[in-house]
């Protein structure tokens, strides 16, 4: 047990040694950042309603953006400039899902996500993709419900994907009624956000709180997408999402910088049948170390179960 439980501290210590080396970097936003929507005014209206296609990645990503500038101000007693904004953490992983090429169309049945095709559509085939859908779908919509987005919680709507529709929310009364839990915590965050006597490690706590619920939905709804990929990126995907388990008793800082530098590590392209780390010779050592770690603590989960997570947890919360 002592050597399972050594593997999420290997993983966390990587992290936070490549949070050492966080400077100031002038192009650490995702891509096409400047150029997607930062306003509602930037979306079609219909009826009334703000329209937003989230199977385009900017239009996405554009909602982050909006997220961001909403909630500027009750993070600005944190830095200057919006840095420490703990929801950095979704846009900017969400960029590196595209740059990486996993917004995809994984069947390869379209050219959906495919550079050579439509680059900026995102497919609904995508594992990364539609547990992304969760993770920023919800954190907007409860924003809205939560009134930090100054529009009534009825004007706005997303369209819907070209197939499971039933998986997915479209505004926020849908939200709510399919996912009720996951809702009540991204609102329970937004009203620490707005709280003046909240600190920065609060509202980590309650944001991790939102965005586990959140994935654990994710994850269960969308294992069958699993199937699309190589038997590397598959397993990888089931040890990413384990580990944000892992990820959030330590209250990883979500901020721009940070979770910027932190990525740089992930994988950069998508794993191959033929990758087997810590040999990955165009991967960095840093990058086959953490892939390689957390692979490891996917088999050592798949025999120890819970209880090896909550050992774990249990060493940052001693009252559990």
């Amino acid at each position: 047990m002592a050597f399972g439980l050594s593997w999420p501290y290997l993983i966390v210590g990587c992290i936070f040694a490549s949070l050492a080396r966080a400077s100031n970097i002038s192009d650490v936003y995702p891509p096409l950042w400047k150029e997607s929507p930062g306003q509602f005014s930037d979306y079609k209206m219909e009826n009334g309603k703000y329209i937003i296609n989230f199977w385009h990645y900017p239009e996405r990503l554009g909602t982050y953006k909006i997220l961001l500038n909403k909630t500027a101000k009750y993070f600005a007693k944190f830095s200057p400039e919006n840095e420490q904004n703990i929801l950095w953490g979704l846009p900017v992983h969400h960029g590196w899902q595209y740059q990486t090429g996993r917004l995809a169309d994984p069947t390869e049945s379209t050219d959906c996500g495919r550079k050579s095709g439509a680059h900026l559509c995102i497919s609904v085939d995508s594992w990364w993709a539609d547990l992304n859908y969760y993770l920023s779908a919800m954190p907007f919509l409860a924003a809205v419900d939560s009134g930090i987005m100054g529009i009534p919680s009825d004007k706005v709507t997303f369209l819907p994907p070209p197939k499971d529709q039933m998986n997915f929310c479209y505004n926020v009364s849908s939200c709510h009624s399919s996912f009720p839990e996951a809702m009540k915590k991204w609102n329970e965050f937004y009203q620490h956000v707005k709280s003046h006597s909240s600190t920065f490690d609060d509202l980590l706590e309650y944001l991790w709180a939102a965005h586990v619920s959140s994935l654990e939905i994710a994850r269960k709804n969308f294992h069958n997408r699993l199937k699309y990929y190589s038997k590397q990126e598959a397993d990888f995907e089931r040890s990413w999402a384990l580990f944000v388990d892992y990820l959030a008793p330590p209250l990883f800082p979500t901020t721009l910088i940070r979770t910027y530098e932190f990525q740089k590590e992930l994988p950069k392209r998508m794993l191959m049948n033929e990758d087997r780390a810590p040999f990955i010779r165009d991967f960095s050592g840093f990058q086959n170390t953490v892939l390689f770690a957390l692979s490891v603590l996917h088999k050592v989960h798949k025999y120890t179960g819970k209880r090896h997570r909550d050992l774990f947890i249990c060493k940052f919360y001693p009252l559990c």
